[in-house]
């Protein structure tokens, strides 16, 4: 073949050679997954979040890749999402990870620890300070890939039937809480429960709990307990920001494309940002309706507070004593919330102190 003809060939190639990409690209493969929330349908921007990851993935693959959303109930219990993604019974959840610590008393540090990080610590730490790298081990181990996934920020303190002034007032009172919480309440005399998000307005209404906690204004609102429960204490100091997580089934998530892994990743990222600024923005208008409908706001009193800081540390000590893994990540998180609680009191805290004062206090 002589040089023209040759050149000649090699022009014919080119455009088959540019049109690979496209080809591949549109073999990009039909994939189906099934999602189960540990939260009804009716709280918006908790169900909202995976339902929010579902739209993104399903935009950013044009429809290929699709995850079908499911309250809690309807494949499994609120309190089961966990064990569905372990098993395969779904692709994957969109949970609280301390809803499972009678497994692991680790899964705590992912979602919220009684006088830990608040929302925008849990991000430096879990970035920046060796947090993902404890939680991959962690999740690895139940067979589950997990992203982080929402963040309600400070939650409230719950609805009591009663005041709660002090110590002697906690005796015997059943409370339904969430996590390390409930064992810290239950050191200061309560007896904790954890009860699904569906089952707590039920179960207050006929007298089962004294006492409720769930997340803030905005969906306690929702739930109804101010009729039943009047006095709403403040803060929630068991969750100073609760991080939720989209747990994956491992082997579902390895057999996808790694544009579609990055895909996910970022449909959870956004997610993660979005729950925070629905709750900031909506927190403040439900709770202005729920004073104005009866509610009677009340902070924790100093000794209920000291009394829960001694007993949550003491309670850390002692699990890690008997739990290597839950050691490991306390020594990794305290050293991260020292130092942070150091800072934040230095820009943070004086700002606050004054700014949010400052309309009723300067003249």
């Amino acid at each position: 073949m002589n040089r023209r003809a040759l050149l000649g060939a090699a022009a014919a190639a080119a455009p088959a050679a540019l049109a690979a990409p496209a080809l591949a690209q549109t073999a990009a493969p039909e994939v189906r997954w099934r999602l189960t929330s540990s939260f009804p349908r009716n709280l918006d921007i908790l169900f909202g979040a995976p339902e929010l990851i579902a739209r993104r993935v399903a935009a950013m693959t044009d429809g290929k890749f699709q995850i079908r959303t499911f309250p809690a109930g309807e494949i499994v219990g609120g309190l089961q999402a966990l064990d569905a993604v372990q098993a395969g019974t779904v692709e994957c959840a969109h949970t609280a990870s301390y809803y499972y610590i009678g497994k692991e008393p680790g899964f705590a540090f992912f979602t919220a620890l009684p006088f830990g990080l608040n929302t925008r610590m849990f991000n430096a730490w879990y970035r920046h300070g060796g947090g993902a790298a404890l939680a991959a081990d962690l999740f690895g181990a139940y067979n589950i890939v997990a992203f982080t996934a929402g963040d309600t920020g400070a939650q409230m303190g719950g609805w009591f039937r009663k005041e709660v002034k002090t110590l002697a007032e906690l005796q015997g009172l059943k409370f339904r809480i969430a996590g390390f919480a409930g064992q810290v309440f239950a050191k200061l005399g309560a007896v904790p429960t954890q009860v699904a998000a569906s089952d707590i307005y039920p179960s207050l209404e006929r007298g089962t709990l004294d006492a409720v906690e769930f997340v803030g204004p905005y969906d306690d609102e929702k739930l109804g307990f101010a009729r039943v429960a009047p006095n709403y204490y403040f803060p929630g100091f068991w969750e100073p920001g609760a991080r939720l997580h989209l747990m994956v089934n491992k082997a579902a998530f390895e057999a996808l494309p790694a544009s579609y892994k990055a895909i996910l990743e970022a449909a959870c990222a956004e997610a993660d940002q979005e729950m925070t600024a629905r709750y900031d923005a909506g927190n403040p208008q439900a709770l202005r309706r729920l004073i104005a409908g009866g509610a009677q706001l009340r902070p924790w009193s100093r000794e209920i507070l000291s009394a829960a800081w001694k007993a949550a540390h003491e309670l850390y000590e002692e699990t890690g004593a008997k739990n290597e893994r839950f050691k490991t990540i306390w020594e990794s998180y305290r050293r991260f919330r020292d130092d942070e609680f150091a800072w934040f009191r230095v820009a943070e805290n004086s700002f606050d102190n004054f700014a949010f004062t400052a309309g009723q206090t300067v003249r």
